[in-house]
């Protein structure tokens, strides 16, 4: 059985660079695509960024690009999210999710809104 396990959230100052993780067990195919998914209280929830763990390609969302980076290990079972210089409006619930049946060619945040697997969330609160 598939499981993802998040860590690495709490409270952080803005400007600070907290760096959540999401460790997958229970794969049997190296290749999938994962990434994370926030959610603030009262908004909806949002695709930050994806990464396709067999050739590693990545996206990342308008919103955060250039201050936030995903990567992964190289056994691809676990994947980061690097958050530089955070702001409060980053502060929400943040989810890994994980979907097998995606390739390189639909390995998308919109896809993987309907991922099968998700980790428990890792609050981050970020204060001004």
């Amino acid at each position: 059985q598939v499981q993802l396990v998040e860590s690495g959230g709490g409270s952080v100052q803005a400007g600070g660079s907290p760096r959540l993780s999401c460790a997958a067990s229970g794969y049997t195919d190296r290749t999938n695509c994962m990434g994370w998914f926030r959610q603030a209280p009262g908004k909806e929830r949002e695709g930050v960024a994806r990464i396709y763990t067999g050739g590693g390609r990545t996206y990342v969302a308008d919103s955060v690009k250039g201050r936030f980076t995903i990567s992964q290990d190289n056994a691809g079972s676990t994947v980061y999210l690097l958050m530089n210089s955070v702001k409060p409006e980053d502060t929400a619930m943040y989810y890994c999710a994980a979907d097998t049946r995606l390739t390189s060619y639909n390995c998308d945040l919109g896809h993987l809104q309907a991922a099968p697997y998700w980790g428990q969330g890792a609050q981050v609160t970020v204060s001004s």
